[in-house]
This record gives C-alpha cells, structure tokens and sequence, in this order.
C-alpha cells in the first residue's frame, strides 16, 4: 500500500457477468452487444500479453491515454478498421476481419470465436 491508501480491487469478470445476467433484461443487451465486448476483451488481452499500459500504446499510436480508454472500452465509439489496425501494430498484433453468415435458421445470433494475441483463431462458442 502506498502513502495514499491506494489498494487494488480484483475484480472476478466471470463472477460479475454470472451474477449479471440474472437481472432482468441484460442478457439481452449483453448478447446485443456480445461482438463488441468479445473485441474488447481481445484488445486487453493483447495489450496485456504485450506488457504494455495505455500510456505506452497511446504514445506507440501518436494519440492519448483517454483515445485508448475509450478504444478498450464498450460504449457510444466505434472503432474505425484503421484504429483497430495502429492499435493492433502497437500492440504486436495485425488485425483480422472476416464476415460469417448468419446460421441457417435466419438467427442474428453471432458465432463467439476466441483470437488469441497473435490474431490467430483459438476457439469458438
């Protein structure tokens, strides 16, 4: 603990998306915006395999620490491809886009497909 009192929070995202997706109505926004928060959770695992802060791919990227807040988090901004590219080249990655059609059935579900650092496909659900 520092002079301030500073001391870090785990914070369980398993745990709080379990106990979240029993309260009324977010699962539906959750699966809504699941292709958005599958991209960040690639850009935090990749800037975290990387060893980097925002500060430093801020500075990689010639923008802010606030730019790559904003970038890493699920809101209002959506990335351009060409963001998500400098961002991936920051942090020792190439970007991967692909379209996949939508499953027999006419569902609008989207396939969860886990890309690990490299950019290279590790999973799907």
């Amino acid at each position: 603990m520092d002079e301030h009192g500073y001391r870090p929070v785990a914070h369980d995202h398993e745990a709080f998306l379990e106990k979240a997706m029993r309260r009324k109505g977010f699962s539906a926004v959750y699966d809504d915006l699941g292709a958005d928060y599958e991209l960040v959770r690639q850009l935090l695992r990749a800037r975290m395999k990387a060893g980097l802060t925002q500060e430093e791919v801020a500075r990689r990227m010639g923008t802010t620490k606030s730019a790559i807040s904003r970038l890493e988090g699920v809101g209002k901004h959506s990335p351009s491809v060409s963001t998500l590219r400098r961002y991936a080249r920051a942090v020792g990655c190439e970007v991967e886009l692909r379209l996949v059609p939508v499953a027999a059935s006419g569902s609008a579900r989207v396939p969860r497909v886990q890309i690990d650092a490299g950019g290279r496909r590790v999973a799907s659900r």
